[in-house]
């Protein structure tokens, strides 16, 4: 293993009953790298994350995460590994402080009382020290969860789906933070819905259904799809929509704002199709394809494996 991969696995494989929800991944993650995760839900992005953090054992595959096997020494990465969770699960009856504590004993963390006011102040806790969790808006949640996930100094940040939910400020802080811890050499692993924060990504994967589809930087990502895209304007989208879905060579027709993207894997019947639009009241011009376009096309051209 190259000494600055935190996470080198391959084949990784994980079963429920008959069904394959992990199937064959393999995923290579630097020291300090931002990777995003994206997929539709049960896509097998949280059962994936869940087997690098040693909560669940694969079913087959091997490797290592932060030097120990994803198998074996499960209880080991645990240690070193900061893991947020989708859901809110810390004390709703206890203060953000009480809760920082608690969790700093659970780690045994040196100096804790320290550790606790370093934590309230780096993540602009230390005025709401004394308020009850369960009082927090989403925003302020999110800021405890992001502490207690640190407040063990972990090599590796886990984030699943942390910003859902939170107000646009709230998610910018968010990112803002994660670029700080990132460029101090902490390895962050991160699932998100939203393709603006997949942009802020070093690195991204995108799994449906549990195969993993592509991964690359945003740049590769978009430029392996082989995608021909072009935006529509004019009056009645959406009963032009509903005309050119089907047509010949047209692989997708969504809304976008006051337009139509339209996409194509094969552009010359694509260009027929849409060439009377060039001339009529509607007007269609050829734009560079965007991670949502590549996104869409890529969901719908995957198999759901639970049907």
């Amino acid at each position: 293993m190259s000494s600055d991969l935190v996470i080198d696995v391959s084949d990784v494989t994980k079963k429920f009953g008959d069904k394959t929800v992990v199937n064959g991944i393999g995923l290579q993650v630097r020291q300090g790298e931002i990777y995003g995760f994206l997929g539709p839900n049960g896509s097998g992005k949280t059962t994936f994350i869940r087997m690098l953090c040693g909560l669940l054992t694969p079913d087959a595959g091997s490797g290592t995460c932060l030097g120990y096997d994803v198998r074996t020494q499960q209880a080991d990465i645990k240690r070193h590994v900061g893991y947020m969770t989708q859901k809110f699960s810390f004390y709703e009856d206890l203060s953000i402080r009480e809760n920082l504590d608690f969790i700093a004993r659970i780690y045994g963390v040196p100096g804790r009382h320290e550790a606790v006011e370093g934590s309230l102040k780096r993540l602009g806790l230390h005025q709401r020290s004394h308020q009850l969790a369960g009082q927090l808006s989403g925003g302020w949640k999110q800021r405890l969860a992001l502490a207690a996930c640190l407040i063990h100094t972990p090599r590796l940040l886990l984030l699943d789906e942390p910003t859902a939910g939170v107000d646009p400020k709230a998610r910018r802080e968010f990112w803002d933070e994660i670029h700080q811890l990132s460029a101090g050499g902490l390895t962050v692993l991160i699932t998100t819905h939203y393709m603006d924060e997949a942009e802020r990504c070093h690195q991204i994967a995108y799994l449906a259904y549990g195969n993993l589809l592509t991964r690359g930087t945003v740049a590769e990502v978009i430029a392996s799809a082989k995608l021909s895209t072009w935006e529509i304007t004019g009056p009645d989208l959406p009963a032009l929509a509903m005309r050119l879905r089907g047509q010949p060579g047209l692989d997708e027709v969504v809304a976008f704002g006051n337009t139509l993207h339209v996409s194509s894997r094969d552009p010359v019947p694509a260009e027929q199709t849409l060439a009377p639009l060039r001339t009529g009241a509607h007007r269609c011009r050829s734009i560079p394809p965007g991670l949502e376009d590549v996104f869409i096309s890529l969901m719908n051209t995957a198999r759901d494996n639970f049907k």
